[in-house]
């Protein structure tokens, strides 16, 4: 199997001081743009030496539309247009680029019709099955070296201890320190052997935050042992093990800095990851698009050249690439800027030299992979387990709240029961006190409860304080807070819509599989 990666070779002349400071800049790139902003960054590349881009599917997706109002136009061919642009953008540059994305999840997290593998949280609760999450590092790999992806932006390894977390909840492995560093360690070392460059972030914890980093920047006012004892754990444990880089988030720690976000601060880079906790390999930013920081550095060029001499190496998402080698030119010694070069450079040496072998592909293994991790992960939260088993032997309703997703889970419960299948409102007004209640959410994110409208909330609210309710819930468990869950309501957990998850939870359901996955976080308020 050919690695596009292994196509490209680094020059041996000399770059300028300022080509070098090109290198340092990761502009993001977009599957859906124009011909004319093809063209645009293709100019950019040549004319400003940089070094690495970040694809994102389009303008409208992801850290470039924080408020959600632009639409997110489906594109089926996305991914040969990936392969198009990372062929006339590497054509483009004059140093091999360092292609890179976001593939927490798998290539699908950005190209539409690609593999997607389990978030984050649904590996969490595996229990005493890292090898299976090893298996999806590796795949997610495999996948990225295929296309021409030789720096995956990946794992998260924020201890997600803020159950009203916008922005990593689910990307988190869980809120328990140890799981998150051993999952954490099963999924990098996947990606290592696919000969993937890998990138733990958000440094130094992002998970005890209600605030989202694309929109304001959120305060972590802990104490140097605090941080220490939790969520800086698995960052010192893992760079003490070897990873290739660590990305800073947008976040203010006053007991650190007062005065500056992580990003642009030379006490909490140089001070706290260099020199305290030993890193030096490469460091990159998170997207300096994102208001939590863009906003208060209004002249151009001026958040990069701050970020840049607070420590930074690599600048990803800077959309002021021009002004920003021109204020680090001015700005920054020779030494300094070369100090950072050596690092990109032998980050590209690794990714364009190393041997890596893909596997062959097929699709029917990501299959049997999501199945397994379906069938371990699965999880059952039982308030009061012996209504569970009278609710499937009495003559049940089934109700759907399918979100517009499609539900072979209710269909196989009907013909395997024969169970009526009724919408909430004929639930409600029913005799029948026993329901088999299937959720999928409309959102994974916990913006606007879920996705979820008042009056479908409101009625899942009723069901579950009138009624007899067993609930498989496919999508983020943090949903449960919503739901307004008594101590004696019945769920079980299956995490993602996939048809694997489904077909595992139909398999629970009439009793042929055990549940065997944990709840990897603690909820606010539901604790069966």
């Amino acid at each position: 199997m050919t690695d596009i990666s292994k196509t490209y070779s680094l020059p041996k002349a000399e770059l300028t001081l300022r080509q070098k400071v090109g290198q340092l800049f990761m502009p993001a790139v977009f599957i859906n743009d124009t011909e004319e902003e093809v063209q645009q960054m293709e100019q950019l590349i040549k004319e400003q030496c940089v070094g690495s881009i970040c694809f994102f599917h389009s303008r409208a997706s992801a850290a470039t539309n924080f408020e959600g109002k632009k639409k997110v136009v489906h594109n089926e061919q996305s991914y040969d247009r990936l392969l198009e642009l990372i062929g006339r953008y590497q054509k483009a540059a004059s140093v091999p680029l360092l292609i890179a994305i976001d593939a927490e999840w798998g290539l699908a997290m950005r190209i539409e019709n690609t593999p997607q593998f389990p978030y984050a949280i649904t590996l969490g609760a595996l229990t005493d099955k890292n090898n299976l999450i090893q298996q999806v590092g590796e795949a997610i790999g495999d996948d990225c070296r295929r296309a021409g992806i030789q720096w995956n932006l990946a794992p998260v390894v924020d201890i997600n201890n803020n159950p009203e977390n916008p922005v990593i909840g689910y990307r988190s492995f869980g809120d328990d320190r140890d799981s998150v560093l051993e999952k954490t360690e099963a999924f990098l070392k996947g990606m290592t052997n696919s000969g993937t460059l890998n990138s733990i972030k958000h440094f130094p914890g992002h998970g005890d935050t209600a605030t989202d980093s694309h929109l304001g920047l959120p305060v972590i006012d802990k104490s140097m042992e605090e941080l220490m004892e939790n969520e800086l754990y698995p960052f010192k444990k893992l760079i003490a093990s070897g990873v290739d880089s660590v990305m800073v988030g947008h976040l203010l720690l006053p007991q650190l800095d007062a005065d500056n976000p992580s990003t642009t601060s030379s006490k909490i880079i140089s001070g706290l990851l260099r020199k305290k906790l030993g890193f030096d390999g490469v460091v990159i930013s998170d997207a300096l698009n994102m208001h939590a920081v863009s906003k208060k550095f209004p002249q151009k060029g001026s958040l990069e050249e701050a970020a840049f001499t607070a420590g930074m190496d690599v600048l990803c998402f800077s959309e002021n690439v021009a002004e920003g080698i021109d204020e680090i030119m001015t700005n920054a010694s020779k030494d300094r800027i070369q100090e950072s070069f050596d690092r990109v450079r032998a980050l590209k040496h690794n990714a364009f030299s190393q041997e890596s072998h893909l596997n062959q592909v097929n699709p029917d293994d990501y299959s049997q992979l999501n199945r397994k991790i379906a069938e371990q992960s699965i999880t059952e939260l039982f308030g009061d387990a012996p209504t569970v088993e009278k609710i499937k032997s009495s003559d049940f309703l089934n109700i759907s709240v399918n979100s517009g997703k499609k539900n072979s889970f209710s269909k196989q419960v009907s013909s395997y029961s024969g169970a009526k299948g009724v919408d909430l409102d004929a639930a409600l007004i029913s005799d029948n006190q026993s329901i088999v209640l299937s959720i999928f959410a409309p959102a994974v994110k916990p913006k606007d409860l879920f996705g979820f409208d008042d009056k479908t909330l409101a009625s899942i609210h009723r069901l579950i304080s009138e009624k007899n309710t067993l609930i498989y819930l496919f999508g983020n468990p943090y949903i449960l807070d919503i739901l307004k869950l008594q101590p004696n309501s019945n769920v079980v957990l299956v995490y993602q819509d996939f048809p694997e998850f489904q077909a595992v939870a139909f398999e629970h359901f009439s009793g042929n599989i055990k549940a065997k996955g944990k709840l990897p976080i603690q909820l606010k308020t539901f604790q069966p």
